[in-house]
């Protein structure tokens, strides 16, 4: 049952993991670990990183997880009017590759891009962002096993210690073109097996934040297909704030940004903290969550600090940890 897959996620602070049904298993048991980071851009077409960014990676590395993933605005693309020139995207890839490529790669850790909306945006006038995209991420292709038949670096699959990562391009609201839904279909229900499965993309499934309440992926034929597949969890970014939600039998988790902007999750009046999301995921497959933040970094967000639940027009996700208790004791 995938309830019991999910764990408690501040208790890895003190090197335990709580299971659903009660069991503890020492963090040393972890099978693979992997750092998600998000929105981690400035201003429009800036070539600075903020200090938050340049700490966060250097807990990162010190962390050493196995794998970074990055759930999209790395760069600040997508100006309006007048667009970015070729050169000022370029540059912007550039100081990406310094500031946070660079000292991963000399640390030995893979960095799987998820494209944003301020790198790689569907929207008709931002074609040159793509294309740029696709050509930096060409030549600095992550050492993965990505899977056959996907379209990399837009939309992708790969395998990591038996655990499947699934990413899609999902920069504009709405449901997914057909084309990429029977992709992401044909893997998900391949005939192989994994420990866990994760899917990735920049927009949520859910709204969890004001000011982008609309700004989501309005897809219940996409979550019930996730669902229906069996995905432990769905990372997303582009609402600027850490909630870790269970709906529709997984947990679906918004990333906190680390570069400007933090917001407020739905129903808060403060804003939430800039973080990075550490992802646990056992031997036995089970999957557990904590979010960073702090000056160093070094501060575990207490899930108790944010909302029991987040509502908005008629939906509803629920704080995972609130949920996956009651399932665990039937």
């Amino acid at each position: 049952m995938r309830f019991g897959r999910l764990l408690v996620s501040s208790a890895l602070v003190l090197g335990w993991v709580s299971i659903a049904h009660g069991a503890k298993v020492p963090e040393a048991e972890a099978s693979l670990r992997v750092a998600v980071i998000g929105d981690i851009n400035s201003s429009y077409g800036s070539l600075e990183y903020s200090p938050r960014v340049h700490a966060a990676l250097s807990r990162i590395v010190e962390l050493a997880p196995d794998l970074v993933i990055g759930v999209g605005d790395l760069v600040a693309g997508q100006r309006p009017r007048p667009p970015l020139e070729r050169d000022s995207l370029e540059a912007m890839w550039r100081q990406f590759r310094r500031t946070v490529l660079e000292p991963l790669h000399e640390a030995g850790i893979p960095f799987a891009p998820v494209p944003g909306n301020h790198d790689a945006s569907a929207l008709p006038g931002f074609e040159l962002e793509r294309r740029i995209f696709g050509q930096f991420w060409g030549r600095h292709r992550p050492t993965l096993d990505l899977l056959e038949g996907g379209s990399y670096p837009f939309r992708y699959a790969f395998v990591v210690s038996g655990n499947l990562f699934v990413v899609l391009d999902a920069t504009v609201g709405g449901p997914l073109a057909e084309t990429q839904r029977r992709w992401l279909e044909d893997v998900l229900r391949g005939g192989e097996s994994h420990g866990a499965r994760v899917a990735a993309a920049h927009l949520p499934l859910h709204p969890f934040t004001h000011g982008r309440e609309h700004e989501f992926l309005a897809d219940p034929a996409l979550e019930g297909l996730l669902s229906e597949t069996g995905v432990d969890l769905f990372l997303s970014g582009h609402h600027h704030a850490f909630y870790p939600g269970f709906r529709a039998g997984f947990m679906q988790v918004s990333q906190g940004c680390l570069g400007s902007g933090p917001r407020r999750l739905l129903g808060e009046n403060r804003r939430s903290p800039q973080s990075f999301t550490m992802i646990t995921i056992h031997s036995s497959g089970n999957v557990s969550v904590r979010a960073l933040t702090g000056t160093d970094f070094n501060e575990v967000v207490d899930l108790r600090d944010l909302p029991p639940r987040l509502r908005h027009a008629g939906r509803e996700i629920v704080r995972e940890d609130l949920v996956r208790p009651a399932h665990a004791a039937k």
